[in-house]
C-alpha cells in the first residue's frame, strides 16, 4: 500500500509530526521541505572533524591571498602584500591576524573551474562534484555525519547561521542543524530545537514525544516507508535527545569560555560565530559551518573588502586557528575556507571605486589543521591570476584531499533510493603536498 501524497508532496503523517515538534524544535513546514572501493579509513588521517568557511558570493583572489603587486595597474588593486611568518608566503595588507598565524594553513592558488553562475559554483564547489541535472550530491557536511560516528545528544552536523551545502541523495537525516542566527558579542544565545522556546516545558516536550511513538505505532503497518520518512523520523529522535541533553545546549553556551580565550576573537558576529564553531567541535560535532556572505563586489570592492569583509575574515579566522591551537584541537580538525570562485583579474568601471565580476577560471582555497602541511602556497596563477600557470587545482581535488584528512575514501559509493551507485567524489586527485 502506498502513501497517498498532499499536492505539495509531504505526506499526511510528515506533516502531523511537523506539527507535533515544530514549535518547539524550530522546524517549520517551510524549512521542512527545504530540507524535502575499498578502504574506508585511511590509517593516516588524524581529523576527528572538520569546520568549513564559507564564503559565498565569490571573494576576489587578487585582494586576499594571491595579490599580483606587479601587474598592470587595470588588474593589480589597490591593496599591497605583506610578508607572513610562514617563509615566503605573502597575503593582502588588510589580513595582518591571518599573517601571523599563516604557518597553521596552506594557500592553494590556481584553483580553477568553469560555472560562472553562484548556484552551480557552489554546487560544485561544496560538494566536490560537476553538477549534474539527474542527480544532487551531497555537501561536504553530511557526507561527513554519515561517515563518522557521533553522539546521538549532539547534532553531527551544525550550520552557523544557514548553509549552502544540502544532504543532496542522502536524504534529510544527514541534512544540517542550522542555528538560523549567528551569537552576538555580550548576549546569550539559543538556538531553536535545543533551547526550549515558546513557554514549552520538558513536560511538554515529553508528551510530544510519546504522542509521535503513538503515530509510529499506527503508521507501522504500512510497509513501504519512503527515505523522507525515515529521515524524519530519524530527524525527530534526533531533535528529542538534543532538546533533553544538557550537554547539546552546553555546547552552544559561549558564555563558557574562559575570558582569555574570548580574546582571540573579535567582537562581530563572524568570529563571535567562528569562536562557536570551535567549542561545537570540542563537544563532539563532527562538522561545522560557517558563513560569512557580502563577496559579490561588481562594486565598491575594495572599499567593501577593506572597511568590512577583510576584517571580519582576519580577525575571525584567525581567532579560530589560533583558538584550535590553544585548546589542542587543530591538530585533530581539519579547516576549509572557500568560496564558489574568484573574480575577474581587470577591474571594472561600474563605480568610483571599481569591482570585479565572476570568475570562476581562477580562484584561492584555504587549508589547515589535521594532517595538512601549513606555512605553504601549493598552486599558481599567471601574471595577472587570470588562470593557472601551470597545471591547476581543481573542486575534486580539493574534496579529494579534504576527505582524506579525515580518513574518509573518496571513492567509496553510495546507493540512492533506485539502487544507482555514486562515489563520494566522482573525479578527483590528492594535491600533491598538501597532506603530511
Amino acid at each position: 500500500m502506498g502513501f497517498h501524497r498532499q499536492c505539495d508532496g509531504v505526506t499526511r503523517r510528515d506533516a502531523i509530526k511537523v506539527g507535533v515538534l515544530g514549535s518547539a524544535t524550530g522546524l517549520t513546514m517551510s524549512n521542512f521541505l527545504k530540507m524535502a572501493d575499498a578502504g574506508q579509513v585511511n590509517s593516516k588521517a588524524t581529523s576527528k572533524a572538520a569546520i568549513f568557511i564559507e564564503l559565498p558570493g565569490g571573494p576576489s583572489h587578487m585582494d586576499t591571498f594571491d595579490l599580483k603587486p606587479n601587474a598592470p595597474s587595470e588588474f593589480r588593486g589597490k591593496f599591497n602584500p605583506i610578508k607572513t611568518n610562514a617563509s615566503g608566503v605573502e597575503i593582502c595588507e588588510h589580513l595582518p591576524k591571518l599573517a601571523k598565524c599563516a604557518d597553521k594553513f596552506a594557500i592553494l592558488r590556481g584553483v580553477s573551474h568553469s560555472l560562472g553562475a553562484h548556484p552551480l559554483g557552489q554546487q560544485f564547489v561544496f560538494t566536490g562534484n560537476r553538477p549534474n541535472p539527474s542527480l544532487d550530491y551531497p555537501g561536504y557536511g553530511s557526507v561527513v555525519a554519515k561517515e563518522i560516528q557521533g553522539d546521538d545528544d549532539l547534532p553531527a552536523y551544525v550550520a552557523i547561521p544557514k548553509s549552502k551545502q544540502g544532504p543532496g541523495h542522502l536524504g534529510v537525516k544527514y541534512a544540517s542543524l542550522q542555528t538560523n542566527a549567528t551569537p552576538r558579542f555580550g548576549l546569550p544565545f539559543s538556538v531553536r530545537g535545543i533551547t526550549l522556546g515558546n513557554g514549552v516545558t520538558m513536560d511538554e516536550m515529553r508528551r510530544r514525544s510519546s504522542l509521535l511513538k503513538d503515530l509510529d505505532r499506527t503508521f507501522d503497518t504500512i510497509k513501504d516507508r519512503d527515505d523522507l520518512l525515515s529521515g524524519l523520523d530519524k530527524f525527530s529522535q534526533k531533535a528529542f535527545s538534543m532538546i533533553t541533553s544538557n550537554r547539546a545546549r552546553d555546547a552552544f553556551d559561549l558564555s563558557k569560555e574562559a575570558p582569555n580565550y574570548t580574546k582571540l576573537f573579535g567582537e562581530d558576529d563572524f568570529s563571535q560565530s567562528c569562536m562557536l564553531a570551535s567549542r561545537l567541535v570540542e563537544s563532539g560535532v563532527k562538522f561545522v559551518t560557517v558563513s560569512l556572505g557580502g563577496w559579490d563586489t561588481h562594486s565598491d570592492n575594495f572599499s567593501k573588502l577593506q572597511n568590512n569583509l577583510l576584517p571580519k575574515l582576519d580577525a575571525g579566522l584567525a581567532g579560530l586557528f589560533n583558538g584550535l591551537a590553544a585548546k589542542g584541537l587543530l591538530e585533530s580538525t581539519t579547516v576549509f575556507v572557500s568560496g564558489e570562485f574568484g573574480r575577474t583579474p581587470k577591474i571594472n568601471a561600474r563605480s568610483a571605486d571599481g569591482g570585479r565580476d565572476h570568475y570562476p577560471r581562477c580562484m584561492f582555497m584555504l587549508m589547515g589543521g589535521g594532517p595538512i602541511n601549513g606555512g605553504q602556497v601549493i598552486g599558481e596563477s599567471d601574471a595577472t591570476a587570470a588562470g593557472p600557470k601551470h597545471e591547476g587545482i581543481n573542486p575534486e581535488d580539493a574534496a579529494a584531499s579534504f576527505f582524506r584528512t579525515l580518513g574518509i575514501n573518496h571513492r567509496k559509493e553510495y546507493d540512492t533510493s533506485i539502487g544507482r551507485p555514486i562515489s563520494i567524489v566522482r573525479d578527483g586527485n590528492l594535491i600533491p603536498g598538501l597532506i603530511g
